[in-house]
C-alpha cells in the first residue's frame, strides 16, 4: 500500500457540465486521483481514435484500489469569468477570421473551485503501479504530460509526497443503497471512472467521510478503479 499526501491552494474537479455554471465536486474524486497517479507514473491514459470528437480514455489501464481522505475539508468558492473557447457548431463564426487562430467565442460563466486542499491518496492492489509512482515522484520516470495540476492548468500542486505515518484523517466511504448514516454535511457524489463518449457508463457513488479522523484506512473506504 502506498499513501500520498497532496497539498494545493486551489483545485476544481468538474462534473460533465455545459452552460453558464461550471460546478466542482466538493472533494477530489477517485477518477481525478487516479489520473494524477498515472500522470506521475508516466502512463498515458488518453486515446485519440481519429473518429470521435472527444479524446477518449484508453482501455487496459492499470487496475488498482484507491481510498481518499481529508485532513481538512476544502471550502467551495465561485467566481465569474470570461471563457474563451471554440464554439460547437457555427455560432460566432463571423469572428473566426478576426481572431487569427485564437479562440473566438467568449462567454461569461460562473466557475466553482475549492481551496485549501490537504488530502491523503491511498493506493493498493497493484505493486507495479506503486513502483512507477515512486519512481515518478523521484524524477526517475519519463512522463509525457506537463506539470500535474488539479482540474485547471493554473491550479498547481504545492506538495505531493509519500507518507509512511499518516495523521488521522476523514476517510471517504462509498455508500450503498441500504446503508443508514447519520446526517453529515460533507456527503457528496464523486466519480470513480469516466466514459467521455457515453456518459451513462461513467461510474460514481455517494461518499461520506468518517465523522471523526481515524489513522488507519477503513476497509470500506477502498474503491476499485478499472478501465
Amino acid at each position: 500500500m502506498l499513501i500520498l499526501y497532496l497539498q494545493a491552494p486551489f483545485a476544481t474537479f468538474r462534473t460533465f457540465t455545459a452552460g453558464s455554471f461550471r460546478p466542482t465536486a466538493r472533494f477530489i474524486t477517485p477518477s481525478a486521483a487516479y489520473g494524477l497517479l498515472l500522470n506521475i507514473a508516466g502512463i498515458e491514459m488518453r486515446y485519440d481514435d481519429d473518429k470521435s470528437v472527444m479524446t477518449k480514455i484508453d482501455s487496459g489501464l492499470p487496475e488498482c484500489s484507491l481510498a481518499l481522505a481529508a485532513l481538512e475539508f476544502p471550502e467551495t468558492h465561485s467566481l465569474y469569468q470570461q471563457i474563451h473557447n471554440y464554439p460547437v457548431g457555427s455560432s460566432g463564426k463571423e469572428r473566426k477570421d478576426m481572431a487569427k487562430g485564437s479562440k473566438y467565442n467568449i462567454v461569461p460563466a460562473r466557475r466553482a473551485f475549492l481551496s485549501d486542499i490537504r488530502v491523503f491518496i491511498a493506493l493498493k492492489g497493484n505493486d507495479e503501479l506503486e513502483e512507477k509512482v515512486k519512481k515518478g515522484l523521484a524524477g526517475k520516470k519519463e512522463r509525457k504530460y506537463g506539470l500535474p495540476f488539479l482540474g485547471d492548468n493554473n491550479f498547481l500542486i504545492d506538495r505531493l509526497e509519500i507518507i509512511t505515518e499518516p495523521e488521522p484523517a476523514h476517510w471517504y466511504i462509498p455508500l450503498k443503497a441500504d446503508d443508514e448514516v447519520e446526517y453529515n454535511e460533507h456527503i457528496t457524489r464523486l466519480t470513480i471512472t469516466i466514459d467521455r463518449s457515453e456518459m451513462s457508463k461513467t461510474r460514481s457513488a455517494l461518499f461520506v467521510p468518517t465523522k471523526r479522523p481515524v489513522k488507519d484506512v477503513p476497509q470500506k473506504a477502498w474503491v476499485k478503479v478499472k478501465y
